[in-house]
C-alpha cells in the first residue's frame, strides 16, 4: 500500500515545528502499517475552515492519477474542519479509491468507525467556531479599550506593553508634517518626496509613491478615530492631527476631484503662459 501525508498548520499556530511532528507521527504510523511513503503535501499558516489551500488542492486533484491508495493526517481535523467540504472531498477521494486515515485517532471500518469519524470531524468543527467566537470576544473587549488587536500597525503608531497606541516619536511628526504641507498647497508629489527623503518606507522597505501618500492623507485614524467592527471611538488613541487639519486635507482633495485635468498635470510645463495660438498654427 502507498500512501501521501497531509499536514497543516494554521494562521493562529505558525509554528513550523508543528508541520515536523505532524509528519513523524504519520510515517511512524505508515512504518507500523507496512504503508510506503511516497511524498506529501503541506500547507502553511491556512486554516482548515475552507478548502482554499494550494497543497491541500493539489493533492485532491493528484487522487485522481492513482499513485496513491491513501492519505495520511496528523488528526482528520488537519484534513477539515467543515462538514460539508470533508464529505465532498472525501466522496471525491473515494471514486479514486484513495482512503484518508488519521495516525492518531483509531478509526475502525465497521458501523462504529463511521459513527466515530462523523463525531470527529463534528468536533473539529465546533472546535473551530468555538475558537472564532472566543477570538471576537477578546478583540471585541481589546476594542472597548481601543487596544491594538493585531495586523498591520498604522505608521506613525507604536504599541506599548499593555497594548495600547502611542505615538511613534520619529515618525509621527512627519506625517503630521506632511498633512500640513498638502494643505498649505503642495503637490503631492512634493510631499511624497520630502517623506522619502525623510526615511519613510512602506512596510516592504520600499520608497512611497503617490498613491501610499493619498492613502495615508485620507486616513482618519490619524485623527485619533478607534474602529473595529462596529465600535466607534473619534478619540479612542492618540491623535497625530487635528481633525480640523485633516478636513482642509480632505477639502483640498475634493477640490482636485472637480478639476480632474488640472489634478492629473499638477505639473508645471515650462510652456505654460507662454505659448500661444494663432493663424500659423492653423497652417
Amino acid at each position: 500500500m502507498t500512501g501521501v501525508i497531509y499536514a497543516r498548520f494554521s494562521s493562529d499556530n505558525q509554528r513550523e515545528e508543528s508541520i515536523d511532528g505532524q509528519i513523524r507521527e504519520c510515517k511512524e504510523y505508515a512504518a507500523k502499517n507496512g504503508i510506503t511513503v511516497i511524498g506529501s503535501y503541506i500547507d502553511r499558516a491556512l486554516s482548515a475552515k475552507t478548502d482554499n489551500r494550494p497543497d491541500f488542492q493539489r493533492m485532491i486533484k493528484d487522487s485522481a492519477k492513482q499513485l496513491f491508495d491513501v492519505i495520511i493526517v496528523w488528526k482528520l481535523d488537519r484534513f477539515a474542519r467543515n462538514r460539508y467540504d470533508s464529505a465532498k472531498h472525501k466522496n471525491t477521494l473515494k471514486k479514486n479509491n484513495v482512503k484518508v486515515i488519521s495516525a492518531t485517532e483509531p478509526i475502525s471500518d465497521d458501523a462504529i468507525g463511521i459513527l466515530m469519524e462523523s463525531m470527529l470531524e463534528g468536533y473539529a468543527e465546533y472546535y473551530s467556531a468555538e475558537l472564532s467566537e472566543k477570538v471576537i470576544r477578546g478583540m471585541t473587549e481589546n476594542a472597548l479599550k481601543c487596544k491594538y488587536n493585531g495586523g498591520n500597525l498604522l505608521i506613525g503608531y507604536i504599541v506599548d506593553d499593555e497594548h495600547y497606541f502611542q505615538l511613534d516619536p520619529l515618525v509621527a511628526p512627519l506625517i503630521h508634517h506632511a498633512f500640513t504641507m498638502y494643505s498649505e498647497g503642495k503637490l503631492l508629489t512634493e510631499v511624497t518626496d520630502w517623506l522619502n527623503e525623510k526615511g519613510l518606507r512602506t512596510r516592504n522597505n520600499r520608497p512611497l509613491n503617490t498613491d501610499n501618500t493619498t492613502r495615508m492623507l485620507k486616513n482618519k485614524k490619524y485623527t485619533g478615530e478607534y474602529k473595529y467592527r462596529d465600535i466607534l471611538k473619534p478619540d479612542g488613541i492618540p491623535a497625530i492631527v487635528s481633525l480640523e487639519l485633516y478636513e482642509r486635507v480632505q477639502a483640498r482633495f475634493r477640490k482636485n476631484q472637480k478639476a480632474p485635468a488640472r489634478a492629473k498635470a499638477e505639473d508645471k510645463y515650462i510652456l505654460t503662459t507662454k505659448l500661444r495660438w494663432n493663424s500659423f498654427c492653423q497652417g
